[in-house]
C-alpha cells in the first residue's frame, strides 16, 4: 500500500506542476488511488462531505466576505497615508510603509493573496515611482502579504481549525505577537538594505499629520481589535465574530465613508462565494485525500520514520523534520493546511506537540511556500500587479526568504512567543 500511496502522492503533483487546477488534481488523485486499491468510488464524495461538516468553516465565507467589502471599499488609501505618517520618515520609508499596510490590510481581510491585490496595487507602483527597483518592489510586498494572516482574522488559521480541532480563538491570539514580531523581523532586513542602496526617507514626522491620518484610519483598524476582544471575553463565537466582521465592513464601506454602492456590493458577493467555493472544495477533497492516505497507512508510516531517524528524545528536530515536509509540500502546492495536516496530524500527537503552537509554525511555513518556487503563488500575484518579470522578483526576494526561514526557526525554538498571549488571556 505504501507504494499506491507514494504513486497517489505523485499524481497529485504532477498534476498540480502541469498546471491543472488543484480541485482537478485532489479529485484525480483520490480516483487514482480508490481505483488501484480496489475501494469503494462512492467513498470520496462521502469524505469530501465529511471534511465540510466542521461548523467552524461558516466562519471562513464570513470572513472572505468581510474582506471584500473593505478591499472594495478603498480601505487601502486611509490605512496607506497612515503608515506613511507612523513609518515613512525612516530611512527607506515607502518599504517600511509597505510592511506596515500589510500589517495592518492583511490583519483585516486574512488572506495574502486578498492583500496582494488590495495593498499591493496602491504601494507597488508608489514603491516604483519613488526610485526603488521594480523586483524589489514587488518582492517586499509579496513577503509581507504574509504578515496579515497571522494577525486575526486569519483564512489559514480557519482551515486549521477545521482540520485539526484546535480552538480557533487560541490560534488568532497565538498569531497576534508572530504578526508583529515578524513585521518587525522584515522592517530590520529592508533597514539593511536601505542602508546599502541609500533609500532616503519618503516624507518627515510630524505629530499632527500623525494624528490626522490616524484618526481617518481608526475605524478600519478597529475589526481585528473588536474580532479578538470579542472572542477573548466571549462576547461571541467564532461564527458570529465572522458575521459581525460582514456587518461591520458593510457599516463603514456603505454608511459611514460611502465608497460602496449596491452595484459594487453584488460584484464582492459574487467574487466571495466562488472564492469561498474553490476553498471548501479544496478542503473537502483534501480530507479524502488524507483518509486515503491514512488506508495506506503513510501517517504510521511516517512516525516511524521519525523514530527511526531521531531514535533519542529529540521532539525539536522532529518538528522541524515535519515542518520541512510541510515546506516542501508548499512549494508546491497551494492551498498547503488542508491537504498536509491531516497527514502530519497522527505524528503531531503521538509527539505530543502543541497543536496551537504548530499552528502559527504552519501559517508561517505557508507565508514562505507562497514566495517559494516553483509555484511561488504570492511572488507571480506581485510580479503581474508590477509587470516585472517573475525571475527577477524571485532573485530581489532571497533576502527576505532567508528573513523568514530564520524567523520561523526562532517560533520553533521559543514556542512562548506563539502561547504567551493564548496564556495570559484565556485562564
Amino acid at each position: 500500500m505504501m507504494g499506491l500511496a507514494l504513486w497517489t502522492i505523485a499524481t497529485l503533483c504532477v498534476l498540480a506542476l502541469a498546471g491543472f487546477p488543484i480541485i482537478v488534481a485532489l479529485a484525480s488523485s483520490v480516483m487514482f488511488f480508490l481505483t488501484f486499491s480496489g475501494g469503494w468510488m462512492l467513498a470520496m464524495p462521502q469524505q469530501t462531505l465529511t471534511g465540510l461538516s466542521d461548523a467552524i468553516l461558516v466562519t471562513l465565507p464570513l470572513f472572505i466576505l468581510a474582506g471584500g467589502i473593505m478591499n472594495a471599499g478603498g480601505i487601502a488609501d486611509r490605512l496607506f497615508a497612515f503608515a506613511g505618517a507612523l513609518l515613512g520618515w525612516m530611512r527607506g520609508g515607502l518599504a517600511h510603509v509597505n510592511v506596515g499596510v500589510s500589517l495592518m490590510f492583511g490583519g483585516m481581510i486574512g488572506t495574502s493573496v486578498a492583500d496582494l491585490a488590495g495593498s499591493g496595487s496602491v504601494v507597488i507602483p508608489k514603491m516604483k515611482a519613488a526610485g526603488y527597483p521594480g523586483p524589489f518592489a514587488a518582492a517586499l510586498t509579496a513577503t509581507t502579504s504574509g504578515v496579515g494572516v497571522l494577525v486575526p482574522p486569519s483564512s489559514p488559521m480557519i482551515l486549521y481549525s477545521a482540520v485539526t480541532g484546535t480552538s480557533l480563538g487560541a490560534l488568532f491570539l497565538a498569531g497576534a505577537v508572530p504578526g508583529l514580531l515578524m513585521a518587525l523581523v522584515l522592517m530590520g532586513t529592508v533597514a539593511i538594505l536601505a542602508r546599502k542602496h541609500g533609500w532616503k526617507p519618503a516624507q518627515g514626522f510630524t505629530w499632527g499629520e500623525l494624528l490626522r491620518t490616524g484618526r481617518a484610519a481608526v475605524l478600519p483598524m478597529g475589526m481585528p481589535a473588536l474580532i479578538l476582544g470579542g472572542l477573548v471575553f466571549g462576547l461571541f463565537t467564532p461564527s458570529e465574530a465572522g458575521a459581525f466582521a460582514v456587518a461591520y465592513a458593510l457599516f463603514l464601506s456603505m454608511a459611514v465613508y460611502r465608497s460602496l454602492d449596491l452595484k459594487g456590493l453584488y460584484r464582492v458577493a459574487v467574487d466571495a462565494a466562488i472564492l469561498t467555493g474553490e476553498v471548501l472544495m479544496v478542503v473537502g477533497l483534501s480530507t479524502a485525500l488524507g483518509w486515503a492516505l491514512s488506508q495506506a497507512r503513510v501517517p504510521v508510516a511516517l512516525a516511524d520514520l521519525m523514530t527511526v531517524l531521531f531514535p533519542f528524545e529529540a521532539v525539536f528536530l522532529q518538528v522541524l523534520a515535519l515542518l520541512l515536509l510541510a515546506l516542501i509540500a508548499g512549494m508546491i502546492l497551494d492551498p498547503l493546511i488542508p491537504m498536509i495536516m491531516p497527514v502530519l496530524l497522527p505524528s503531531l500527537m503521538a509527539l505530543d506537540v502543541d497543536l496551537v503552537h504548530f499552528g502559527v509554525l504552519m501559517v508561517v511555513t505557508v507565508a514562505i511556500g507562497q514566495v517559494t518556487p516553483p509555484v511561488a503563488l504570492a511572488l507571480l500575484v506581485a510580479a503581474r500587479i508590477g509587470q516585472e518579470e517573475v525571475v527577477a522578483v524571485t532573485k530581489a526576494n532571497m533576502p527576505f526568504l532567508a528573513t523568514l526561514i530564520g524567523f520561523l526557526l526562532l517560533l520553533v525554538l521559543v514556542p512562548s512567543i506563539s502561547l504567551w498571549l493564548p496564556g495570559l488571556l484565556q485562564r
